[in-house]
């Protein structure tokens, strides 16, 4: 999990601010996964915003209160009480992953595999069902900050850009705003909150595997003077061991690949090895004549 520490007046100057954005975006597309075009609508998704929102998505709406509802009492918990629940050595996200975000994002990438034609339907979403992927659940806390009024009207970055290194993942969130995707002009727009729906991003990985075809889009949170926001992401990973490249089935005769083959490992590793906010991917990417 991640818990983001309060700013006071004294150190808001270290903290990162953006220009307000005008509106809410509501270009957002929007996916009910009973609708039998509902595969060609969520790749046209992929390419143009690398994000996309999933109704209908037959996850109860029960078990995501009780979830919500377990996240705030643990945010509440001192940090002491916080640190008995967690392993000696803890690290990006849980690794225990429940059946219901997992299979949803499988379903998704099989509608994505037909859509694609890229051959078996499970060969993007067996990737997730490997009990080697190496995926994730992480909870994130956003206090409220009202050092905002501190600021001058501008908003104070509570996470920062970034693309998610990952296949697949997939965000639910109260109904708290402050979740900001990039749109291909450089744009950051505000997604607006919906803590029944999921929200899908297209990761660094599914970019190289389309060949650039789909965008991992670069996503950042913004603070909040007056509500907290709690969201939880599902990170879906291949396994370490997963060659990461072009699948041939996406690409048209005689195209090139636009990235070098790379392990999931050694992506991982490189990925740490840069700032939040860096094209990750521009290490692996090939140059004319390679």
């Amino acid at each position: 999990m991640v818990v983001l520490s309060l700013p006071n007046h004294d150190n808001l100057g270290q903290f990162k601010t953006c220009k307000p954005t005008p509106n809410i975006f509501t270009g957002i597309p929007i996916i009910d996964i009973s609708d039998p075009n509902a595969k060609h609508l969520i790749i046209e998704a992929c390419k143009e915003f690398g994000f996309f929102k999933v109704v209908n998505h037959g996850v109860s709406m029960e078990f995501l209160s009780l979830l919500e509802d377990e996240a705030v009492k643990f945010f509440k918990l001192t940090q002491q009480e916080k640190e008995k629940s967690g392993p000696p050595n803890p690290f990006y996200g849980n690794k225990k992953i429940g059946s219901n975000v997992r299979e949803m994002a499988c379903e998704v990438l099989e509608m994505i595999a037909d859509g694609l034609n890229i051959g078996a339907k499970d060969v993007l979403s067996g990737l997730l069902r490997d009990e080697k992927s190496d995926s994730c659940f992480r909870l994130n806390h956003y206090p409220t900050c009202p050092e905002l009024q501190a600021l001058n009207g501008r908003n104070l970055i509570g996470f920062g850009e970034h693309t998610d290194p990952h296949i697949i993942s997939v965000v639910r969130s109260n109904n708290t705003s402050g979740l900001q995707i990039c749109l291909k002009d450089g744009t950051w727009v505000s997604v607006p909150p919906d803590h029944s729906s999921f929200f899908f991003n297209v990761g660094d990985a599914f970019q190289v595997m389309t060949n650039g075809r789909f965008r991992s889009v670069k996503h950042r949170v913004l603070a909040d003077n007056l509500k907290s926001r709690i969201s939880m992401i599902y990170f879906g990973g291949p396994t370490l061991s997963t060659k990461i490249t072009a699948l041939k089935s996406v690409m048209e005769e005689g195209e090139k690949s636009l990235y070098k083959e790379f392990t999931w490992c050694e992506y991982k590793k490189s990925a740490y090895k840069t700032r939040l906010g860096d094209n990750r991917l521009a290490l692996f990417e090939k140059f004319a004549g390679q």
